[in-house]
């Protein structure tokens, strides 16, 4: 809970406050979600079964659907996250991207920027402005 809350900090600090969260019924995904509302605002919360399960590609399809023209903040599971946010970074800040091929730890943070609307967010197309973790706050 208390990595959540740091995270939920840095991401005020930032100004990063999604419209929408879509947030894995898995326990500890609610936990993070918890944490993180304690600290800044997580806009409308919208709860799937599917992001325990799924693969990138699931996850990428249900953001799709429900991200529409605002920020979306995820908060699911790995590999899938990782696997994510590695597949829709097809540029970036080179300091991000380099943190990010390290792996990415319970309560990182990738921000992605897409031109456009996230119901036309794809592979390649998305630029990494910055990726959070603990140990970089």
């Amino acid at each position: 809970m208390a990595d959540a809350e740091a995270m939920g900090d840095a991401m005020r600090a930032r100004n990063y406050v999604p419209d929408t969260t879509l947030c894995s019924n898995a326990k500890r995904a609610r936990q993070t979600l918890e944490g993180l509302a304690g600290r800044t605002d997580t806009g409308r919360v919208l709860f799937f079964d599917t992001l325990y399960s799924e693969d990138a590609a699931g996850y990428l399809e249900i953001i799709r659907q429900n991200g529409g023209a605002g920020s979306l903040l995820v908060i699911g599971h790995n590999p899938m996250t990782e696997d994510l946010a590695m597949a829709l970074s097809g540029d970036g800040d080179e300091a991000a991207r380099g943190l990010l091929n390290h792996g990415f730890p319970t309560s990182g943070l990738a921000v992605v920027r897409f031109p456009g609307n996230l119901g036309e967010a794809a592979p390649g197309n998305g630029y990494l402005e910055a990726f959070l973790t603990l140990a970089n706050l």
